[in-house]
């Protein structure tokens, strides 16, 4: 059972998924408009909507910021497959690893960009990854649900193997060579990104095909993963559907 919360994650699975959505709680206090036509729209969707009070939305989110909707609703299937979803996509394949993201905003905020961008699955390691938590789905604004998110016991492993089936995998690193630019992103990518701070462990770098440097001119030195991830994510969407 998967519990969502706040109008832009619920709002995102009736949307694509009404009947996988059990229950909608809505704050009792609450009369505005928003809420009203958040509720018309579920209720048009034939979804159950209860009301509740304020102690009940938390201990259901486990969370504060819940906005006054928390819903229940059933794990959409998803293909978790990573190696079926490289074959089903080939040549156009782009996937999104991260390593050692575990700040779940940080998350959040790379789901939704990976969505936007047409990712087709982002990879994570077991070990020092935040998961799939209420936090990283309300941020991600529904992309949680629709991005298939594959956790690896062994991610450089996994690389390897992500080389083998033909995808090129380019890191970020302040200290590369190549700028994002300089890069071909049009076959199948996989983009190699760490979080900030520490970046990418060092056998993780090690794996990667390419290593490209995002340029900046500012007197800031690195930016946020999830901004980083979004910059190189639709270059490589610019590339695909926008270059000549």
């Amino acid at each position: 059972m998967a519990i969502l919360y706040g109008f832009h994650a619920v709002s995102a699975r009736v949307k694509q998924a009404p009947a996988s959505v059990e229950e909608v709680l809505v704050d009792q206090h609450r009369k505005d408009k928003r809420m009203q036509q958040f509720i018309d729209k579920v209720k048009a969707s034939g979804i159950k909507v209860s009301t509740a009070d304020s102690d009940r939305l938390e201990k259901a989110a486990g969370h504060k910021q819940h906005q006054g909707v928390v819903a229940f609703a059933k794990e959409l299937a998803k293909s978790n497959d990573l190696f079926e979803i490289i074959e089903t996509h080939g040549k156009n394949t782009l996937l999104l690893v991260l390593d050692g993201v575990t700040d779940p905003h940080n998350l959040g905020a790379c789901l939704r960009s990976a969505d936007a961008a047409g990712v087709h699955a982002v990879v994570l390691p077991k070990d020092k990854s935040v998961g799939i938590t209420p936090v990283v789905s309300k941020v991600a604004c529904g992309a949680a649900e629709t991005v298939p998110v594959i956790t690896v016991t062994n991610l450089a492993r996994t690389l390897e193997e992500i080389q083998d089936a033909g995808v090129w995998c380019i890191g970020t690193a302040g200290e590369a060579t190549d700028t994002l630019y300089d890069a071909d992103l049009k076959g199948p990518i996989a983009w190699v990104l760490g979080a900030e701070g520490d970046g990418m462990r060092r056998l993780t770098r090690e794996k990667c095909d390419q290593l490209v440097q995002i340029p900046m001119i500012g007197s800031v030195e690195s930016l946020n993963v999830s901004v980083a991830s979004s910059v190189c994510l639709f270059e490589s969407l610019r590339q695909r559907q926008f270059s000549k």
